[in-house]
């Protein structure tokens, strides 16, 4: 974060939460068409910003509490944003809602570890010829993530106790339960007990200006309006998606695409940036860090939300999308394993990248 937005916040940051909060307000009070073209429309961007708002107001608080609050602040602001999307779809009943939350973690996972990773490396690369990154962190975010995904995107396929792609109720209960301890375990490696391990170099002399009582105070009630503005709009959005989706041609399961490129697009922009900067270390964080947010905090939500409205989660993917799974694993092991990147590897993942869009909407 630029040092500027400590003692101040930018207009954009407040003028999106209100505006969106304003819409929805009208909406409740059925003051403006629900269905009219001109308030989608509107709902659509400001849905849009207010996420960006989001993740900017938490990045601001995460400074102001310090670490590990701060990192777990910013992980369960994106998750409240993910999981308002995927509940608003859940809730609606319609045609593929129980399949909502697999769709949209895997696409997660694929975006990160391919589109995000890879414009990252080849962006790097391609200014600074060569970039290094530390390897102790790089290999242990991966192989929290490599596990969260296995266990809960291929392992359901293969269950005997029901037939995939589905976990019987107390399967999904511990599966969320074991998410959630490994996501927790992760965050305390990386924010106090192997903090050093995931930090830039020329970061470990930095000290970064905390923001004022004031702004934090600002930036908690300005991320609460747009947090609650997201999953009001999100269910305003969800069915005009799902048939702007179906008019289109594309299966129902880019609908989960659409919605992880929504949340991790605020994250992406920055880890991009980051690795323009030749501070590839901080892309890497940002990247799989929220990967691993997004299975290890989202999963349990959904079990809970689908215990509680007697939904059964389908959770397991197409045999194409396992091949494409273990193929992302295995090139992102051994584009992290050395520690170095090249403008090569980024290729390879965006590569990739292209093939799981191709899949995805023409399965």
């Amino acid at each position: 974060m630029d040092p500027h937005h400590h003692s101040s916040l930018p207009t954009w940051t407040w003028i999106a939460p209100v505006f969106a909060g304003i819409l929805v307000t009208l909406k409740l009070a059925h003051l403006v068409p629900a269905d009219a073209t001109l308030v989608l429309v509107c709902a659509a961007a400001l849905l849009l910003a207010a996420v960006f708002a989001a993740v900017h107001h938490a990045e601001v608080l995460a400074l102001k509490l310090g670490e590990p609050f701060g990192s777990i602040l910013l992980a369960v602001a994106v998750t409240v944003i993910e999981v308002g999307l995927i509940a608003s779809i859940m809730l609606s009943e319609a045609a593929g809602s129980d399949s909502v939350a697999r769709d949209t973690v895997f696409a997660a996972v694929m975006i990160v570890l391919n589109g995000v990773v890879g414009l990252c490396l080849v962006l790097g690369g391609n200014r600074h010829f060569e970039q290094s990154f530390q390897l102790q962190a790089a290999s242990s975010t991966l192989a929290v993530l490599g596990t969260l995904a296995v266990m809960t995107l291929m392992l359901p396929n293969f269950t005997l106790t029901t037939a995939g792609p589905v976990y019987a109720p107390v399967q999904l209960v511990v599966v969320g339960i074991l998410s959630l301890v490994l996501w927790a375990v992760f965050v305390f490696v990386q924010t106090i007990r192997h903090r050093n391990y995931f930090l830039d170099e020329r970061e470990e002399n930095e000290v970064h200006a905390k923001p004022s009582d004031r702004i934090a105070l600002i930036a908690l009630g300005l991320l609460l309006v747009a947090l609650v503005s997201v999953v009001l709009l999100a269910k305003t959005l969800s069915y005009p998606l799902d048939k702007a989706i179906a008019a289109a041609g594309l299966p129902k399961a880019f609908v989960g695409v659409v919605i992880a490129a929504i949340v991790l697009l605020p994250e992406a922009m920055a880890a991009a940036n980051s690795a323009l900067k030749n501070r590839l270390q901080n892309s890497i964080n940002l990247a799989l860090g929220s990967a691993v947010a997004s299975i290890g905090l989202t999963i349990p939500c959904v079990a809970v939300l689908a215990l509680v409205i007697g939904q059964t989660p389908v959770l397991g993917i197409s045999p194409s999308n396992m091949t494409l799974l273990t193929l992302t694993l295995f090139v992102a092991t051994l584009t992290l394993g050395t520690g170095r990147t090249t403008v090569l590897q980024g290729a390879i993942h965006l590569v990739i990248f292209a093939v799981f869009l191709l899949v995805s909407a023409v399965p």
